[in-house]
């Protein structure tokens, strides 16, 4: 199973994974990680290496993001090493409930894919969904 690290400005990722886990209950293998600025840059570093250590069961982490280009997206970007950890910039709900059920049997690279192309999917503009239904 490919472990998953949620690092975010401030507390974003700690708040999405608890309404994800109330929506879903309990997701195995996640953890968030926040980046703010009482912290510098080598504690987040040391924290989001300690984090992979925790969170790798031999499949590789997925670390997701919130801002690419945002400071936990550099930091993270520093840990990326082919089959082994991989950052997916973006974070959203949708993305978190649904990684979990894509996560067993796929390699770091196919669950990283599978996850942008599920959270770019659910994506809407509510009124052009509304408007086709008046319409049709």
């Amino acid at each position: 199973m490919v472990g998953m690290l949620i690092v975010t400005h401030g507390d974003l990722g700690k708040e999405l994974l608890k309404t994800a886990e109330m929506i879903k209950g309990s997701l195995k293998g996640v953890q968030a990680l926040s980046v703010d600025q009482q912290r510098g840059v080598e504690e987040i570093s040391r924290e989001i290496a300690a984090a992979i250590k925790k969170l790798d069961r031999g499949k590789g982490v997925l670390i997701l993001t919130d801002l690419f280009g945002g400071t936990p997206s550099n930091i993270s970007l520093s840990f990326l090493k082919e089959g082994k950890v991989e950052v997916l910039t973006g974070v959203n709900l949708p993305m978190l409930l649904k990684m979990t059920d894509l996560q067993e049997g796929k390699t770091l690279n196919e669950l990283a894919v599978l996850v942008r192309d599920y959270a770019r999917k659910n994506i809407y503009i509510a009124g052009e969904i509304l408007s086709k239904k008046l319409d049709g």
